[in-house]
């Protein structure tokens, strides 16, 4: 399902998806919170709690430590999360005007230490060189997944299209549910995603939720360069590992597939 914001988010705390709320079949809640040089929120919800900061520059307070955090815009590298258990809370104040960060928070009653991720202790790569005829080359940046913390029920990372290019094809699925949210360079761009038998147009902070096991491929327009935030949950003995590939389009990514017009 699609969700639009076309004008952008207010001051504060815009939930998107709530666990015992809207889209609460993703079982998480999911929102940007938007602050202004000054402005200062407070989380200590007893759940486990992420922050990534897209843009600006905020100071984040937990666990008796501060971090002083900046990054130009949701395409620089310079990316900061924080993923905090559900027994420590978290203040964060802005310190530059309109700086965005996304938030995501689940049930997970583990006891883990607060832990930073930047580029540091994630996984930075560009995926897709050498196949399809570098249709879906692209830069995947994964912060959370199971083999970096395991102690963690959330999955996030981000991806950023070159102009044109694909991303999640040949088409995959998972039986785990999963929220993209979507920005694009320049913000008049737009993508397309294939969800399930429906097509999805993506425009600028658009967020879509992605049921089960339903098949999810994409493709930025031409001239756009197309960011999404990725965010799976894992199920309960059940951790997202990898994907299920329609194996009908898997001959794309074969050794010397050949392609129209050199069939």
């Amino acid at each position: 399902m699609r969700i639009r914001h076309p004008e952008g988010f207010q001051w504060g705390y815009n939930s998107i998806t709530a666990l015992d709320g809207v889209h609460s079949d993703m079982l998480m809640d999911f929102g940007i919170l938007k602050l202004n040089q000054g402005m200062v929120f407070t989380d200590d919800a007893r759940l486990e709690k992420v922050y990534l900061l897209l843009s600006g520059q905020v100071t984040v307070a937990c666990a008796g430590q501060t971090y002083e955090v900046r990054r130009a815009s949701f395409l620089d590298d310079a990316f900061w999360l924080i993923d905090v258990p559900e027994q420590e809370s978290l203040q964060i104040t802005g310190l530059g005007e309109g700086s965005e960060l996304a938030v995501v928070r689940t049930v997970n009653t583990t006891h883990f230490p607060v832990k930073v991720h930047d580029v540091g202790n994630s996984v930075i790569e560009t995926r897709g060189q050498g196949t399809m005829n570098e249709t879906g080359t692209r830069i995947v940046k994964t912060f959370l997944d199971h083999a970096l913390a395991p102690e963690s029920n959330i999955m996030i990372g981000e991806d950023v299209h070159y102009p044109g290019k694909w991303a999640g094809f040949p088409s995959h699925s998972h039986p785990q549910p999963e929220i993209y949210f979507y920005k694009f360079q320049p913000d008049n761009g737009f993508g397309l995603l294939k969800l399930g038998d429906e097509g999805v147009l993506l425009e600028h902070n658009d967020t879509v939720t992605i049921a089960p096991d339903l098949v999810h491929p994409q493709v930025a327009a031409p001239g756009y360069a197309m960011y999404f935030l990725w965010i799976i949950r894992h199920l309960d003995g059940n951790p997202y590992i990898r994907p299920n590939f329609e194996q009908q389009h898997l001959w794309v990514t074969e050794p010397g597939a050949k392609y129209w017009p050199d069939v």
